[in-house]
């Protein structure tokens, strides 16, 4: 075999090893039995460590080297080799004892934030986070050194290649001081139109549930190849051609389980469109996480909170709940779905305060990495932060620093991609619309075939044969540019 056969075999063993530890851990946060925690913790290390082992394999070294000079690959082999030899400089700077303590770390951490979030219970949770983070700084230290990098971009990079802090923080110091004015000027157009009152519950969770997977179907899921759940937490997950995604119910609102549905759905559509044909090689993932957050984003806040979307939906939900009267009117449900209100849960966010949730929580993780704040007052800091950027009192861990699963689940990183996304999904949804009429028009239709398609060529179907900003370019003609995002805001929210 040639070297490169080598290495696409070796991966592909990887790949399948890594769709095991997918479903596994996806069982672990919707389906297993609280007293299963211990020995799932146990084979998920166990399996995390032989995954390790695989990608650190000495042997890769040799392969890549012959590889590389090795004639007759194609731009989609050229580009594994890439994503190869990133994944390996990376895994190669961690000791498989730090890749075992650190799941180990996770998965206890993960079982206590489910009671501590419910029981508003920082005190409770903070022992496990203390550990997760302690081992997560030495992860960053560790892979800081082999990339030349400082622990947070080298954590940052694991979810975002090439994407550095010093970049972050400018698009976001931008925003921070953009988005409370705007804010404003959103609330006070908001103010001048007819006020009308939201529709009334309870609303049956076998109904949201049905509505939700209604939805998941005209937006092109494929449901012989994923399912819907409920989590604590909605997330999308499992494995390649196995993308489970879930949603969490509330009888009193039925917009937060749907709007969750539609989010996941959008990172779903994602993983279902990857090339098969590499789908079990690096090439085959998704190009990092403000791309994956984009396709989200791009379908729950640009394409199905816009008027086209809930002409069409305005109709199937008051079939779905038996609604009547003014608060089920389309123009009604549009502002519903489009008001601007700084609350206190992100993943309940409007487009306008979404990004000051995420750069709140950007901004103190990379204070907790770098150890220049005590975990223990984190609450605190928390609590200043959503006052400073969202002008609200926090009034419990619960509604605050503790709803969120990402950092007890070892997410330490993953958060800025969010904005990054939204902005980026701003951009990809505006050139979609340019190069292809007919999708909003075939959104108001409940038809979203012709933005699929776009999406599928432009987007899913690159897997990483580009780097981001070589992908971003090509599909709309520009790298990020937050003006598109914030152009987006003036039209739908602005005076």
């Amino acid at each position: 075999m040639t070297a490169y056969a080598n290495l696409s075999a070796h991966f592909g063993r990887a790949a399948a090893l890594g769709n095991a530890i997918g479903i596994l851990q996806w069982d672990n946060d919707v389906m297993m039995p609280k007293g299963a925690a211990g020995t799932r913790a146990e084979s998920l290390a166990l399996l995390r460590v032989m995954h390790h082992g695989l990608t650190t394999d000495e042997r890769i070294g040799d392969w890549l080297a012959e590889a590389e000079v090795q004639d007759g690959l194609g731009p989609w082999e050229r580009a594994n080799l890439r994503e190869i030899r990133r994944l390996w400089t990376v895994e190669t700077a961690l000791p498989a004892d730090l890749v075992e303590a650190s799941s180990k770390a996770i998965s206890a951490c993960e079982m206590r934030w489910r009671q501590a979030r419910a029981e508003s219970d920082f005190a409770g949770l903070l022992p496990f986070l203390a550990e997760v983070l302690t081992l997560q700084r030495e992860i960053g230290r560790a892979k800081g050194e082999k990339l030349g990098l400082s622990p947070y971009d080298a954590l940052l990079n694991d979810y975002e290649p090439g994407g550095r802090s010093a970049t972050i923080d400018a698009l976001f110091d931008d925003l921070a001081a953009f988005l409370p004015g705007f804010t404003q000027e959103a609330l006070a157009v908001q103010a001048r139109r007819p006020q009308t009152p939201d529709p009334e519950g309870p609303f049956a969770i076998e109904a949201q549930r049905a509505l939700g997977l209604r939805m998941m179907a005209a937006l092109g899921y494929d449901f012989e190849r994923g399912r819907l759940d409920v989590s604590t937490h909605p997330f999308c997950g499992g494995a390649d051609n196995d993308v489970r995604i879930t949603t969490r119910y509330d009888e009193a609102d039925f917009a937060k389980a749907l709007m969750g549905v539609l989010h996941e759905t959008g990172h779903a559509l994602y993983e279902q469109g990857r090339p098969q044909a590499y789908l079990h090689q690096p090439v085959g993932q998704a190009r990092g996480m403000s791309l994956h957050e984009s396709q989200s984003l791009l379908v729950e806040m640009q394409a199905c909170r816009s008027e086209e979307f809930i002409a069409y939906a305005a109709p199937l939900m008051r079939e779905a709940f038996g609604g009547s009267g003014p608060a089920w009117e389309t123009d009604a449900l549009w502002r519903r779905y489009t008001r601007v209100e700084p609350g206190f849960i992100r993943v309940d966010a409007d487009e306008v305060t979404y990004p000051a949730h995420v750069i709140l929580r950007y901004r103190l993780e990379k204070a907790l990495i770098a150890d220049a704040m005590p975990l223990s007052e984190l609450p605190v800091a928390w609590s200043a932060g959503m006052k400073e950027l969202l002008g609200v009192t926090v009034p419990n861990d619960r509604l605050g620093c503790l709803q969120d699963v990402h950092w007890p689940s070892g997410g330490w990183g993953y958060f800025p991609t969010y904005t990054l996304g939204a902005m980026t999904a701003a951009q990809i949804f505006d050139a979609a619309c340019r190069a292809q009429p007919e999708i909003l028009p075939g959104i108001g239709r409940g038809d979203f075939a012709p933005l699929l398609a776009w999406l599928r060529t432009n987007i899913h179907s690159q897997g990483c044969l580009l780097e981001t900003d070589d992908l971003l370019t090509q599909a709309t003609g520009r790298p990020l540019d937050a003006s598109v995002f914030k152009a987006h805001l003036q039209r739908r929210y602005g005076g």
